[in-house]
């Protein structure tokens, strides 16, 4: 089985590079992944006390970061190797004050497992989420280097569950700290007994988020005078629905932040809206849309709104809705968040709804025109404290 696993990791790294010739973010995918040992070299020669961590792309970054920020803290000499798999996640996060080094994580192939974790030599090291590289884990076990699995989330069709291969690989994992009771379960399902169910850390980073967030002026001057509904993560699907409902509600103010600035122009001229770079104190009030084409203001934009739609859930599912409840926001979004804990809760809790079409968003919008914060507030903090619980293992 070994060896099936290892062919369709080379079979995935020569598809990437076939995309890479037409395709923008398998061409960085690939680009940053060139002389990667001489550059991770240059710069952990000789070092000591490396923990690393590692995370998939942007969203396993948000739940990674309230841990690395309090373990800073907690270990002040040691220094912190962080990695990514997916170009978006490296090119946002790729000078992040949190890591001493920010590199891309090299294909899974033995080799590659070998070479960089005799590098690194690391103390210890972190796994956020899904990630689960079968090589990297085996070269650690025989090094005896502590490997921990953090804020997993295990389902009953994973592999682990199904395969008896798959499910000996997790023999490598020194700790899991688990979101749930049910991924609790199937961990024990399958023989093991070194699980800690600790929650999702997200919800301290999004506390973390609204103790001081920045002000964002023109944003602050654009919402004052109107009800204003905050589009966040959106995709062209999600903007379909929205632009027809902003269309038909020129009442209220909008913010739009797509997750992509490809389509952005189009998006500009389907809603009539400002751009937020052009943006101005005297434009600010020519439009009912604005329009974020700058990364990394969203988690703070909620702030500012009555309402949060959160897009993705038109696609393979939907984005953070954590961000936007935290400052009491309910949110609605798409039909694809099942695989979400968080947006599960909500419903049942009536903080959030899913639509499907431009009726049923209708219908969530004058639901929600009067809500009680209260609701988003306190399961922010009923859920919070997951942080510590890990910390204190590690």
């Amino acid at each position: 089985m070994r060896l099936i696993y290892n062919i369709s990791i080379w079979l995935y790294v020569v598809t990437i590079r076939i995309a890479s010739l037409y395709n923008l973010k398998a061409k960085k995918w690939v680009k940053g992944r060139e002389n990667i040992f001489s550059e991770l070299e240059a710069v952990v020669r000789n070092q000591k006390n490396i923990v690393w961590f590692h995370c998939a792309s942007l969203g396993e970054f948000e739940q990674g970061k309230p841990i690395i920020e309090a373990y800073k803290l907690n270990h002040p000499t040691h220094q912190i190797l962080l990695t990514f798999f997916s170009a978006s996640g490296f090119e946002i996060k790729k000078n992040t004050a949190l890591a001493n080094w920010v590199f891309y994580l090299p294909a899974d192939t033995t080799s590659n497992a070998k070479k960089f974790i005799n590098l690194v030599n690391p103390i210890k090291v972190v796994f956020i989420k899904y990630e689960f590289w079968f090589n990297y884990m085996s070269q650690l076990k025989k090094q005896n280097i502590p490997f921990y699995s953090v804020s997993t989330i295990f389902r009953e069709g994973q592999v682990f569950f199904k395969y008896q291969w798959f499910a000996k690989q997790l023999k490598n994992v020194t700790h899991f700290f688990v979101q749930d009771e049910k991924s609790a379960e199937l961990l024990n399902s399958i023989g093991f007994s070194n699980f800690t169910i600790s929650g999702d850390t997200r919800f301290d980073g999004v506390v973390a988020n609204t103790q001081n967030p920045t002000k964002i002026a023109l944003v602050e001057l654009f919402s004052k005078n109107k009800k204003t509904i905050i589009c966040g993560s959106t995709w062209a699907k999600d903007e379909m629905i929205l632009i027809q409902y902003i269309k038909n509600h020129p009442e209220n103010n909008y913010v739009i932040a797509p997750h992509e600035l490809d389509n952005i122009s189009n998006l500009q001229k389907q809603s009539n809206g400002l751009l937020y770079s052009n943006a101005n104190e005297k434009n600010i009030f020519t439009t009912n849309v604005l329009i974020i084409d700058s990364i990394g203001l969203l988690s703070t934009i909620y702030q500012y709104g009555n309402l949060a739609y959160i897009g993705g859930g038109f696609g393979s599912g939907i984005h953070n809705i954590l961000e936007a409840a935290s400052f009491g926001l309910a949110v609605i979004f798409g039909p694809n968040y099942q695989k979400f804990n968080e947006a599960i809760s909500l419903i049942n809790k009536k903080g959030a709804m899913s639509i499907s079409n431009y009726e049923e968003l209708s219908s969530a919008i004058d639901i929600f025109n009067s809500f009680d914060q209260s609701i988003a507030l306190n399961y922010i903090k009923e859920n919070s404290g997951a942080t510590n619980k890990i910390l204190g293992l590690i």
